[in-house]
């Protein structure tokens, strides 16, 4: 068999004969870099298609891609199903005891079966449980449950979040983000609203407008409060009373009340928050399979969802730089009803806009369907690959061929329909006409053996099985909210006053903003704080870095105004921007320390600052050796880790593609010359042919002659004798030429496989012996010069807490 692991390629299966009803040789090896142009993938139920579409995001994850798959069905969720020692008693879990029983089996001679059938099946197609170990250690496999915590469960609050910068700019594109984003929760509320007549849809839409273009994050709760009280007096030429009026909008405010307070809807609140980046690869940097299981919700939860989960993506997409190697994978695996012809839900927009615009980002969309009907073939026109299977009426055939057609129409490719009909008519299961617009031709191909265990859907209780191991985690969301309310406050608060102490002239002062909740019997207590801001500025012309870094410390008025005194200060993430001038009413203060009331001591706080920062405080950022590659400012060791990823698969794309290019045009120069050589060697079998038959005529007939009678042979018959003889004499001739030529063809022969092997070890050779996983990342230290510290602010600053009545203290800011 020929090989098939080879880099940037996916292993599909192997061409197939139509005719014969047989399975070829040669391997289906379809370039990763395709996907960039997306595909669909077309077939029946019973057509195989599900096992394509596993082998492909199993090859997917072994090439180091990262993926969101959307699996309305359930059957996606047997990813997770590989057992690299093909062991009975792996299988034995996870076999459909319904099948069993069909077949009168016992569960463990079921397993037993089962297990044979796969490890035969892998053997067929050259895979073996190496493959399936590879397959585990390559990438992570999740399955994620929205709105259910059998799986990983998902929280939708920051799909309310204020997009990315690079959106908000846009005003299309915050257009299409509101209006999905309005339109999915409204039906899920049961309104069918029409974006420019539906005044919930109008209300609700201004709302989040008004609320995104200043970057402010709107969450339900926040939205019910600007129902009952919108940010603005007017919505077009109208007052807010005439437009909506207020009683009307309660209603409205209700429907979302209760839809929040409903306990079901809890589970929607809890879990990982919907960061795409997040999902895509694990805490380490390893790339994720990421399985969102939506079988288990209805038909307006799903478009709510999914239409959620498609804004995320366009946003996190917009984010990312551009590049011609695929970088990660969107696939769904039933589209029915989320990208119709004539109606447009609240997923059609942003499916249309990442089909027209993801190839730039290196995201490849993957569309499976097995109802063709009900698509929108002009959005699909610009898709580069189409996998069609079984088909199960004309009507879907017909369709399909109307996709095709544009699609071909679009890359410039001529389509013959007729013969492309007759082919779909014959297709047999885990048969696919494979039409690609980088390739010269369609292929007809037999899909290779899944390693995944293809059992059918799991159940709840299944998935469960499977994800209590990593479910333990906590969101990094609610990781970092602990953090906040667990930092240090001073043990220390002085007994309070009734009053603010009244400041030494030349003293500023400032407030922090109350955040917090106030407790039920609780004062706010303002405890006094020292603030140092400052500017730091990190340039090093060698690895490319120039950044500045903003740096708040809080510290408690204790010690003396020296270097050391910033050593048990806390970094605090806030600008000046924030702070207040004047304190919440009804608080009270404690007395100020005498540090706090010298002037002088403000200033010299300020020099020790500035000392501290230049001595203690360092950039430091990871650097990859192999790549020569150093992270950024602010880059976590994971971001940097998925950046060499990228980075490494882009290099070795680009390379492969110039060894390719190298080889190319030798290779076909010695297909051409074994392509003359067989004409030769066919042409001299045809000479060779004629001149047997020639010197068989000239012997017959001067045998002929002497054996009509003759009783001496006169000179004629020994001139056809002679003749004869010197005819037999060439087809000997004939006969060596023919011998030279097939050696010729078997020698060119020889040096295109030669050839071939040579280009192979190149390209095997631009893999990278690094794994940017793996790699042991250097330190990369960046220390300030004291000219590039600018301190800003070293002020006192009344931070506040809540006291409550037995004199217990809670932090009133974030």
């Amino acid at each position: 068999m020929q090989d098939f692991e080879k880099l940037g390629v996916f292993y599909l299966g192997k061409e197939y004969d139509l005719e014969s009803k047989s399975v070829k040789d040669d391997l289906i090896l379809y370039d990763s870099k395709d996907l960039v142009t997306h595909a669909v993938c077309v077939g029946m139920t019973g057509s195989g298609k599900t096992g394509l579409c596993v082998s492909l995001l199993e090859e997917a994850a072994i090439d180091g891609i990262p993926a969101i798959v959307v699996d309305p069905k359930g059957d996606l969720t047997n990813l997770l199903l590989t057992f690299p020692d093909l062991s009975p008693k792996d299988f034995l879990p996870w076999i459909n005891q319904e099948d069993a029983r069909k077949k009168n089996l016992s569960p463990e001679e079921f397993a037993r079966a089962q297990a044979e059938l796969w490890k035969k099946g892998l053997a067929e197609w050259g895979q073996d449980s190496a493959r399936i170990k590879r397959l585990r250690d390559a990438a992570d496999f999740c399955i994620f449950t929205p709105g259910s915590n059998a799986g990983v469960p998902v929280s939708i609050l920051s799909s309310f979040a204020a997009p990315e910068k690079v959106i908000a700019e846009d005003t299309e594109t915050l257009r299409e983000r509101i209006n999905t984003t309005v339109t999915s929760l409204l039906s899920l509320l049961g309104i069918e609203a029409d974006p420019l007549q539906s005044r919930e849809h109008i209300l609700l839409s201004t709302i989040l407008h008004a609320a995104w273009k200043q970057g402010q994050d709107m969450g339900i709760p926040e939205l019910i409060t600007a129902i009952q009280s919108p940010p603005f007096s007017r919505i077009g030429v109208f007052d807010i009373e005439s437009f909506f009026p207020s009683n009307d909008r309660f209603g409205l405010a209700m429907k979302l009340n209760n839809m929040l307070a409903a306990p079901g809807f809890q589970s929607w609140l809890e879990g990982e928050p919907l960061n795409i980046n997040k999902i895509l690869y694990a805490s380490n940097g390893k790339p994720r399979i990421a399985i969102f299981s939506i079988a288990h919700l209805n038909d307006a939860e799903r478009m709510f969802f999914v239409s959620l989960l498609l804004n995320q993506l366009l946003g996190w997409m917009r984010s990312q730089s551009g590049t011609a190697s695929l970088r990660s994978i969107f696939y769904m695996d039933e589209i029915f009803g989320y990208f119709p012809p004539v109606a447009n839900p609240p997923s059609k927009a942003p499916l249309l806009t990442l089909l027209k615009q993801a190839r730039a980002f290196g995201l490849g969309i993957v569309l499976a369907t097995q109802n063709p009907v009900d698509l929108d073939y002009k959005g699909l026109s610009n898709t580069g690959t189409w996998f069609i299977g079984r088909l199960q009426t004309e009507r879907d055939k017909e369709r399909v061929l109307d996709g095709l057609e544009g699609a071909s129409g679009s890359a410039g490719q001529r389509f013959d329909r007729q013969k492309t009909g007759q082919i779909l008519a014959g297709l047999g299961s885990r048969v696919f006409l494979m039409n690609n617009v980088n390739e010269d031709a369609p292929v007809l191909f037999q899909t290779r053996w899944a390693m995944s265990y293809l059992r059918g859907p799991l159940t709840r209780n299944q998935i469960k099985e499977l994800m209590e191991p990593v479910k333990g985690f906590q969101p990094e969301g609610a990781e970092t909210a602990k953090a906040v309310s667990s930092a240090p406050i001073s043990a220390a608060v002085t007994p309070a006053l009734s009053g603010k102490p009244v400041l030494p002239p030349g003293i500023s002062e400032y407030f922090l903003p109350v955040k917090g909740l106030q407790q039920a019997g609780a004062v706010l207590l303002y405890e006094p704080m020292l603030l140092g801001s400052a500017s730091i500025y990190f340039a090093n012309a060698k690895v490319g870095i120039a950044a500045e870094k903003s740096l708040s410390l809080l510290a408690d008025f204790s010690g003396r105004p020296d270097v050391s005194f910033w050593d048990e200060a806390s970094e605090v993430g806030l600008t000046e921007k924030e702070l207040e001038k004047l304190p919440e009413n009804d608080a009270i203060f404690p007395a100020l320390p005498r540090e706090a009331s010298l002037k002088g001591n403000y200033a010299e706080w300020g020099k020790a600052l500035r000392e501290w920062i230049a001595r203690r405080f360092q950039l430091e950022l990871f650097k990859s050796k192999s790549l020569r590659s150093v992270s950024q400012p602010g880059e976590t060791e994971r971001d940097f880790r998925i950046r060499l990823q990228q980075s490494a698969r882009e290099k070795r794309d680009e390379l492969v593609t110039r060894v390719r290019e190298k080889y190319a045009p030798k290779i076909s120069r010695l297909e051409e010359r074994i392509s003359r050589a067989e004409q030769t060697v066919e042409k001299e079998k045809g000479q060779a042919q004629q001149q047997k038959l020639q010197t068989a005529i000239s012997i017959g007939a001067t045998i002929l002659s002497v054996l009509t009678g003759r009783k001496k042979m006169s000179y004629s018959t020994l001139g056809r004798a002679t003749t004869a003889a010197r005819g037999a004499g060439r087809t000997m001739k004939e006969s060596r030429d023919i011998d030279k030529a097939a050696e010729n063809v078997d020698e060119l022969r020889k040096q295109l496989s030669e050839m071939q092997q040579v280009l192979q070890q190149e390209i095997e050779q631009v893999q990278t012996s690094i794994d940017p996983l793996k790699e042991e990342l250097e330190t990369y230290t960046i220390t300030p010069k004291k000219t590039d510290i600018s301190v800003n602010l070293v002020a006192l600053t009344w931070v506040p807490h809540w006291q409550d009545e037995k004199g217990g203290i809670t932090r009133a800011w974030n």
